[in-house]
């Protein structure tokens, strides 16, 4: 078909999906059945809080057939939401294949003009070109166009519809291609290392291919028969761990134009999971999240964890991991005993130069030992962001310990990607304070495919440090229990004293209310009091429920207890 044609029949097709679209987001009937439930569920809590002891067998009946007939009207508008976002994806994909197709012929018509740089994300399953640069390299008009996206317009509806629907339960969204493509390049910005590892996007446990020592080729007459040469082929296997957290953000935003709302949601969970990479790549246990290059180099037994089909396990905690005495060394005779070691993580494999990472304090004394003076007698650093002699750009990371310098080949640390980041709103959490919280998350997992590409360096002559810490997963563990006794006080009257046992060795404090509290695992205890177990006169009055809490070094609760109280006559 001749493309002017092809471009009209597009265009008519186009604004007929479109109306299609529009019709079906512009509908309220199940916002309408769901609001009507609601109203159902109130009336039929108030006849149930009226039913007493007196009730006849046919008002508790009554009211049983109405729950049960409220459960089903809530399962049957559960499902018709489902078909209904499902029906909306297929209609949004129509609009954006037809959209795809025009764009084309009309490209096609304005070859002369010049394009926005594409960035193809062709690792992705189902992904989409993604026809725009990082979103803070974007001028005005190209974040709107982003922005007016079909597939992002659709998700920021969403959001706003979540914050919309008060109680909203499991109301999940799922990132758009097109936007997390973005925030995946966004990542760069907040991660250190992501663009220095080789990151692959797959979906399901992967399972990589690793070819072992490469052989050396025998030479032989032209005529001769080839030798048979050794080659193995290893195998490591990644799996993918969520990482990710909740936000709060305020109203306000969500009233704002759409380019404020998703602004404001790509900055929070870039930044997030960026810091949580970075920490993962350097420092990960292996649990629950990818193994660290630090974790790799202080094994100093092969761990249960080692793939079966890896490359042999070496020990590489005394090799790659070096001590040096540099007190008192400056200039030449510093860097000569620090770039002495530059040669012991291995080359083989990588794609790329060396890159040192290090904190702001170590980069600085680096450039303070590096002082001369020039030719005019002016003090002079010579160390900028890369390392003199043997080059290899110098990254801050913060995490990093002071004098201490992690550097390798980072393009031998296999980073995976999993598919499926999303969004979920309440607007619960945080009603007084006017905030919408939204958590986001994604799936990563990681190791070091070449432990030996890496060396760690400690120049102050102490012993390195090679683990970090990460934030606790309170929502993951189990609230612990303490034993809990009550006496009444030797002394005080009116007062009960509390005898705590069950707390942890050392590092935590107990607090006590009055009156029975429901406590989860990382809850703040602010409206808690202090006390010694078996010394402190607590008051109140007889038969009283006391709460006991213990707080870990971050005040967070990670046990509870209960007790009643016997004061003292």
């Amino acid at each position: 078909m001749a493309r002017a044609l092809r471009q009209l029949q597009l265009n008519k097709q186009l604004e007929e999906a479109r109306a299609k679209l529009e019709k079906h987001r512009s509908s309220t009937e199940l916002s309408e059945r769901r609001s009507a439930l609601e109203q159902r569920k109130l009336k039929t809590r108030e006849a149930f809080d009226e039913l007493t002891a007196e009730a006849t067998e046919e008002q508790r009946n009554l009211v049983d057939d109405e729950i049960a007939a409220i459960e089903a009207e809530e399962a049957a508008i559960e499902a018709a939401e489902t078909e209904s976002e499902t029906t909306e994806q297929t209609l949004a994909s129509e609009v954006a294949r037809i959209e795809s197709e025009l764009n084309e012929l009309v490209n096609r018509s304005k070859a002369a003009t010049a394009p926005v740089p594409q960035r193809e994300n062709s690792d992705k399953k189902g992904s989409t070109t993604m026809s725009f640069r990082s979103f803070r390299e974007m001028n005005y008009e190209e974040r709107s166009q982003f922005f007016a996206q079909d597939e992002v317009k659709t998700f920021i509806e969403n959001v706003r519809t979540m914050r919309e629907t008060r109680g909203v339960k499991n109301a999940t969204l799922t990132i758009p291609d097109v936007m997390f493509d973005v925030l995946r390049n966004e990542l760069e910005g907040e991660s250190k290392l992501i663009s220095r590892v080789t990151v692959k996007a797959v979906s399901g446990t992967a399972r990589q291919n690793i070819i072992g020592e490469i052989p050396e080729a025998v030479w032989m007459e032209a005529v001769g028969t080839l030798n048979e040469l050794d080659l193995s082929l290893n195998q490591i296997t990644t799996d993918g761990f969520l990482v990710g957290g909740f936000i709060a953000i305020p109203n306000s935003y969500l009233e704002d134009s759409d380019m404020a709302l998703g602004t404001e949601i790509m900055t929070a969970l870039r930044k997030a999971i960026g810091k949580a990479l970075d920490n993962a790549i350097l420092f990960g246990t292996g649990v629950k999240m990818p193994i660290g290059i630090m974790t790799r180099l202080q094994q100093t037994a092969q761990p249960e964890s080692w793939d079966a089909k890896a490359r042999p396990w070496t020990d590489l905690h005394e090799s790659n991991i070096v001590t040096i005495d540099a007190d008192g060394l400056n200039g030449v005779a510093f860097y000569t005993a620090l770039l002495a070691n530059a040669g012991i993580p291995s080359p083989d494999y990588s794609k790329g130069a060396l890159t040192w990472i290090m904190n702001r304090k170590t980069h600085l004394a680096l450039k303070t030992k590096a002082m001369e003076f020039n030719a005019s007698a002016v003090l002079a650093a010579g160390v900028g962001n890369e390392m003199p002699v043997v080059g290899g750009e110098i990254v801050e990371v913060e995490k990093m310990e002071d004098n201490q310098i992690l550097f390798g080949y980072f393009d031998l640390y296999l980073l995976v990607e999993r598919e499926g980041a999303a969004i979920e709103s309440s607007d619960q959490i945080l009603w007084l304070q006017n905030q919408t919280c939204f958590k986001g998350y994604a799936r990563f997992d990681g190791k070091p495919v070449f432990g030996e590409a890496f060396c760690l360096i400690s120049f102050d002559n102490s012993e390195p440090v090679t683990s970090g810490t990460f934030p606790i997963d309170y929502a993951n563990t189990a609230l612990g229990v303490l034993g809990v006794t009550a006496a009444a006080h030797a002394s005080t009257s009116g007062a009960t004293v509390l005898t705590v046992t069950g707390t942890e060795a050392s590092g935590t404090t107990i607090a006590y209310k009055i009156g029975a509290k429901s406590v989860t695992s990382g809850d703040r205890a602010d409206d808690f009091t202090a006390f010694t177990s078996g010394t402190t006169a607590i008051k109140c009055a007889a038969g009283k429920t006391i709460t006991v809490v213990e707080l870990d070094a971050d005040s967070r609760v990670i046990k509870m207890g209960t007790v009643v109280s016997v004061p003292k006559a």
